[in-house]
């Protein structure tokens, strides 16, 4: 009972602790800028939508404020997806970049880009998200063919590495033949970056994000018994072969539509969840899932405001700051698994 009342009291005491952190990003992130504006001014212009600058205003409410959001709301639907990667494959270090399906989804975006943009000025928001779910399906396709061919968690590494190179050539190869402008588009969109949405893309991310999020959730107690093997999900009721179809088509939807909004964004799927599990000292699903996702939020939040100001005016690419933070975390996983298989 005791032991109860204290997950109970972490489990808030962490999700007090994000939400915190998740309003100070947002404040930071509205209050810092090339262009410097008050407290009391943003106050009334968020609260209020009223200002004696229209320069400001329109900063606050066109820029920072789409900006911001989006950040928050595709690292945390990134960070989930990498969540049920990790339960699909068993795999801690599984991940849309690293297993080649960020790869693949590039290559299908950029392929229609530099195609429809011989034709069109600009390519419609719902081809670059149909492009970028098409190419996230047939990368994990692959994935999941040679998994089931090798169980090593190491050659199913190697695998999703070598997949994103095959896509980034066949992506380099595209660019061979593109014009100068289309290279520029694709180059800048392919480092990953917050800086290009605005209101109504954030409207489409955020109800892509809330239907993949939701169907994760409703999948939590599923989850919790496919984590303690197939042979015990099948003798609760559970259609294995469904769930994981289910299982990879939310993942599939929820790292297209970070791809298709943002560009490839590395290591978040991967050092999230990791670090929900850390603070909360829990793998259940059904805190872990909304965990990941604000954390995911507060991570990508924090990473692009020092991409934007830690060597202003020129913007890092969001996948760089992820990197940096991101990579050591999936080292230690590495090194600790490594431990774990000698001692076994």
């Amino acid at each position: 009972m005791k032991q109860n009342i204290k997950k109970a009291l972490r489990y808030e005491i962490m999700f007090i602790l994000l939400l915190f952190l998740f309003c100070a990003g947002v404040v930071a992130n509205i209050n810092t800028g090339s262009v410097n504006i008050s407290a009391s001014e943003i106050f009334k212009i968020i609260f209020f939508k009223v200002s004696e600058d229209q320069t400001a205003y329109n900063i606050i409410w066109k820029i920072r404020l789409p900006r911001l959001l989006s950040a928050a709301v595709l690292g945390g639907a990134l960070s989930v997806s990498g969540y049920l990667l990790q339960t699909f494959f068993r795999n801690p270090i599984a991940g849309p970049f690293v297993l080649g399906i960020s790869s693949g989804a590039k290559m299908f975006v950029g392929f229609v880009m530099i195609v429809l943009l011989n034709y069109f000025h600009s390519v419609p928001l719902y081809i670059t998200i149909t492009a970028s779910f098409t190419g996230s399906m047939a990368a994990t396709l692959f994935i999941i063919l040679f998994s089931k061919k090798s169980k090593s968690m190491s050659m199913l590494l190697v695998i999703g590495i070598m997949i994103g190179y095959i896509c980034s050539a066949i992506t380099d190869f595209f660019i061979t033949f593109a014009k100068e402008n289309d290279i520029a588009n694709l180059t800048y969109w392919s480092m990953g970056s917050f800086s290009g949405m605005n209101w109504e893309s954030f409207k489409v991310a955020s109800i892509l994000t809330a239907a993949g999020f939701i169907m994760a959730f409703m999948l939590s107690k599923p989850i919790d018994a496919y984590q303690m093997g197939e042979g015990y999900a099948l003798s609760v009721g559970i259609n294995v072969k469904s769930f994981r179809v289910i299982l990879i088509l939310i993942s599939s939807i929820l790292s297209a539509t970070v791809t298709a909004f943002a560009g490839p964004i590395s290591f978040v799927g991967i050092a999230v969840p990791h670090i929900s599990k850390i603070l909360f000292k829990t793998s259940k699903p059904i805190v872990i899932i909304p965990a990941s996702f604000l954390a995911g939020s507060v991570f990508c939040m924090y990473c692009d405001l020092i991409a934007r100001t830690a060597f202003a005016p020129v913007e890092l690419a969001i996948g760089t700051v992820t990197a940096v933070f991101g990579a050591p975390v999936v080292i230690w996983l590495m090194i600790s698994n490594k431990k774990k298989t000698q001692e076994l």
